[in-house]
């Protein structure tokens, strides 16, 4: 039985250290990428206060041919859209940039896909493996610039880690 629990009085970096650590945990030697998503994605949800949706979105080839996008992956939220284009919305800029994107305020983001109404900020970071990414990990607030760089450096190593694990 896993019961991961954090102080909600940790310093952000203490407590991404724990999330860390429980998603090394949960994932170590398990081979298959969808139930390493789904649990790192409940983590995510006990871990970070003020989220409306936690999870993934991986890279697959578009269902009518042509270059990849993102499709749906494990989350912890509201239904959410299934396919996303590279370049567009906030996790299409962070598969096609490469680079995480921090968005105080996603009515201000060009292009922002408005999946859940209530969302108003997102933290995307994306997964990288040998240069490429295979996912992004997505959050999304119902609060305004719920999102800090502690925020952001403590999902890009969680990235890291995940990368030969999804």
């Amino acid at each position: 039985m896993y019961d991961f629990k954090p102080d909600a009085a940790l310093p952000a970096a203490d407590l991404y250290r724990e999330l860390l650590g429980a998603a090394e945990a949960l994932t170590a030697g398990e081979p298959d990428c969808v139930a390493n998503m789904a649990n790192v994605a409940a983590l995510l949800w006990e871990f970070l206060p003020d989220l409306n949706w936690a999870g993934f979105y991986r890279v697959a080839p578009a269902k009518t041919g042509g270059a990849d996008e993102l499709v749906l992956g494990p989350f912890v939220g509201r239904p959410a859209c299934i396919r996303i284009p590279f370049g567009i919305g906030v996790c299409g800029a962070a598969a096609q940039s490469r680079a995480t994107q921090l968005v105080a305020d996603v009515h201000a983001f060009p292009g922002h896909i408005a999946c859940d109404a209530a969302s108003q900020s997102e933290l995307v970071v994306p997964v990288l493996r040998d240069g490429a990414v295979i996912a992004v990990i997505d959050l999304d607030s119902p609060s305004p610039a719920r999102f800090t760089a502690d925020d952001a450096a403590g999902i890009e190593a969680l990235a890291a880690m995940l990368a030969s694990r999804i």
